[in-house]
């Protein structure tokens, strides 16, 4: 498509992304110089349609951002007012004494929010101040300059027919030039993966590590809602399979967040996470809570939970990583928000600075440092061995040893260095031989559903006769090496059900059903053979998430 004309738009910022970090960054920029022509541009339908979280928001970043935002109607409505850590049995739980627990830990002073919402609600401050925002807007290549530089982007590019070629409507889009590029995809972004391949910034990081969190919203009955309760959960029913865990949270109108996270560096290819969301909601405590209640909404998404060591450089030439892009994630305290904001605040710092230097197009000098210097990186630096404890000697290390690095780590103490991830989510893999499959139960449809059924609930949408968005790099893989070897574990890994082998014997085939995507990106991040790339469908395709 090299030879395909496109107009030119040129700004001064050019943002993708209209998640925490991109608005923070573009919000940042416009007031510390109101005359910057910055543009964000939204892959989803609307702003905040493609943001799912758990949440339970650290306002820090917000309090630096836009230190009056209750003022302005953000909406953090629910204070969290009770915090509960449970180890789950099959039958039963024990509660782990808050007292016990790292003071980084406490929720007290945080809030329960959609974090949809609160990008509405962003979106709408920084439209105020003059940003140009373009939702519907996917960005699919990276324009790069003379010099090799990131330049711009290509985004609105509509109407491919299903081979890739031009349809009868085609659109090519535009190119979207900045002074800087900043991208904020979120995690396992396509474009963020091609720059960190093409600068080779991971050089001197760890491997990233993933969980898949996948989240139901449930309006319960009103005398088992408690507003602002917080809860966790570890164990059951995951135990020896995966790592993981539940999260609980009780916000306005009778509703509450119900969600599940499944660490991606299992060994055993039958693990189904999905299927051990749905089995988790029959644990007494929890089917107690949402019996006589209704699903009302469900989600999916992976998060970066490689943390301190595992963050690549976060400038490169034309621009920089923000947010989940580079993975900000603080694992323990299922929190990254707080720092995404942070990371876009301190990337406007030093473009602002830039441009007023009458620079362009060359490294954000002083971004990468400030991240992991400041509150970022303290924030990360504390929790930073309770993965790889957890991923290498389990649930119970990480709790104990884990848990007295980070008091120690509170103190400035630490005395187990930095410890490595080892292999990636992928290699992690072991072949199917070497493990017994997993017998799930059936969805009872009350409490838990199948897949097809919960994504209906996602409200998502593809346009059909467009190119599949999710590329094979090679087409025999799936059949020949992933089923053969590996009992076809993208027919499991998958939240949404965009995968599956049908036929059998020699007539078996791998489909995929790609107008279910939520774009949680978990194939590009779980596949053995890492042949599977995610990447984005035409603008305003995907899930259509009222409040995540």
């Amino acid at each position: 498509m090299a030879e395909i004309e496109r107009e030119a738009m040129e700004y001064d910022v050019v943002i993708v992304g209209a998640g925490p970090a991109g608005l923070s960054a573009a919000i940042r920029l416009k007031q510390l110089d109101a005359d910057l022509n910055v543009v964000v541009l939204e892959k989803g339908s609307e702003v905040g349609a493609h943001i799912l979280s758990g949440a339970v928001l650290d306002p820090v970043g917000l309090n630096k951002l836009i230190p009056d935002w209750k003022e302005k109607g953000a909406p953090l409505n629910v204070p969290v007012k009770e915090d509960n850590f449970y180890m789950l049995g099959e039958a039963g739980q024990i509660r782990i004494p808050n007292f016990v627990m790292p003071p980084l830990m406490n929720n007290h002073g945080n809030y329960i929010v959609s974090m949809g919402n609160v990008c509405r609600w962003m979106a709408e401050q920084a439209e105020e101040m003059g940003v140009e925002i373009f939702p519907g807007m996917s960005c699919s290549e990276i324009v790069y300059g003379e010099n090799g530089e990131v330049k711009g982007v290509v985004a609105g590019e509509f109407g491919k027919n299903a081979d890739g070629t031009p349809g009868p409507s085609y659109e090519p889009g535009m190119e979207l030039h900045g002074k800087y590029v900043f991208l904020g995809e979120g995690v396992r972004g396509s474009l963020s993966k091609q720059v960190i391949a093409k600068y080779d910034l991971a050089a001197k990081s760890d491997v990233q590590k993933y969980g898949l969190g996948m989240k139901e919203i449930w309006e319960i009955d009103p005398e088992k809602h408690s507003e602002g309760t917080v809860t966790h959960t570890m164990g059951w029913p995951l135990e020896g399979n995966a790592g993981g865990g539940s999260f609980i949270y009780h916000l306005e109108n009778n509703q509450v967040y119900v969600g599940f996270v499944v660490h991606l560096n299992y060994k055993n290819p039958h693990v189904f996470p999905y299927m051990e969301f749905q089995r988790f909601k029959h644990h007494p405590k929890v089917a107690e809570l949402l019996k006589g209640g209704k699903r009302v909404a469900y989600g999916a998404r992976a998060i970066s939970e490689g943390g301190y060591q595992s963050m690549p450089q976060l400038e490169f030439p034309g621009g920089a990583l923000l947010g989940c892009a580079a993975g900000m994630v603080n694992v323990p305290r299922i929190k990254g928000n707080h720092n995404a904001m942070l990371s876009g605040i301190a990337a406007a710092e030093a473009a602002v600075e830039a441009i007023k230097a009458g620079r362009g197009g060359d490294l954000l000098d002083g971004y990468d440092k400030a991240v992991r210097k400041g509150e970022i990186g303290e924030d990360l630096k504390k929790v930073r061995n309770v993965k790889p404890l957890w991923s290498k000697y389990g649930l119970l290390a990480s709790l104990g040893i884990g848990g007295m690095d980070m008091w120690m780590n509170t103190f400035g103490l630490g005395f187990l260095g930095t410890l490595a991830h080892g292999k990636s989510d992928a290699h992690a893999t072991e072949e199917a031989s070497k493990h017994k499959e997993i017998d799930y139960p059936k969805p009872d449809g009350k409490l838990s559903f199948d897949r097809l059924t919960n994504v209906a609930f996602s409200f998502t949408n593809h346009e059909e006769s467009q190119p599949a968005h999710l590329h094979l790099t090679d087409p025999d893989v799936p059949v020949n090496v992933n089923l053969a070897k590996y009992a076809g574990p993208s027919a499991r890994y998958c939240p949404a059900g965009v995968y599956e082998f049908v036929g059998e014997g020699a007539d078996t085939k791998f489909q995929i059903n790609f107008q279910n995507c939520v774009h949680c990106k978990t194939c590009d991040i779980k596949d053995p053979s890492q042949n599977i790339t995610w990447t984005v469908p035409q603008g305003g395709d995907g899930p259509n998430y009222p409040n995540m």
